[in-house]
């Protein structure tokens, strides 16, 4: 078995109550359209530019259900969309995420890079 190295999972959070989506729920209809054609295609080639460092292509995250002591709940939280990528080190999988579609059109407020530890999948 041998120990992954080299791929970072990355999830973006977006507040709904924090500013990026406080200007995102303020335009109007059309101005929502253009920056969702602006966004994907911005989106587009963001994938293209990292193609071969896409592990997976990950996605939106839906409701959470949590579970506790308590029980399960559902429960609000953040996090929005994820992807995994591979690079030659943490610094450089951040570095691939600054100015990312998803932070300077959309509303996400920020994206989380963190190593995944652990046996590769056999």
């Amino acid at each position: 078995m041998s120990i992954r190295t080299g791929h970072y999972l990355a999830v973006f959070y977006s507040d709904k109550t924090g500013p990026q989506w406080q200007r995102w729920l303020a335009f109007t209809e059309a101005e929502k359209r253009a920056h969702d054609e602006a966004g994907l295609a911005a989106l587009a080639a963001w994938d293209a530019t990292h193609k071969d460092s896409i592990v997976y292509q990950g996605g939106p995250l839906g409701p959470t259900k949590q579970v506790s002591g308590d029980g399960i709940a559902d429960v609000v939280n953040q996090m929005t969309v994820f992807v995994v990528v591979r690079a030659p080190s943490h610094e450089a999988a951040a570095e691939m995420f600054v100015d990312h579609p998803h932070c300077t059109i959309f509303p996400c407020h920020a994206v989380d890079i963190m190593p995944l530890q652990g046996p590769d999948p056999e």
